[in-house]
């Protein structure tokens, strides 16, 4: 894998942590809307603290994957995800 492959992994990593990160700890407005009865976005979304947590669960992931990339344990150049020799 070379850098700009890399990079892109992670970055798709990334996003895809992102959105499984984003609903922990989330409250509801306490007081809906009187209009509409919406309740928004929360009071304290704590974005902060969400992206630390996502940028070290993609690390985490990542590092997995880089692994898994360089080790022939998953490899289509010779085993069983290799295409048949003529």
């Amino acid at each position: 894998m070379n850098w700009f492959t890399g990079i892109v992994l992670f970055i798709i990593i990334w996003w895809t942590a992102l959105f499984a990160v984003l609903p922990i700890g989330t409250r509801p407005v306490v007081r809906a809307d009187d209009k509409s009865g919406w309740r928004g976005a929360p009071e304290r979304p704590r974005m902060l603290m969400k992206v630390i947590v996502t940028t070290i669960v993609a690390c985490f992931i990542w590092t997995g994957a880089y692994l898994l990339i360089r080790s022939d344990y998953v490899s289509f150049r010779h085993g069983v995800f290799a295409e048949p020799e003529d």
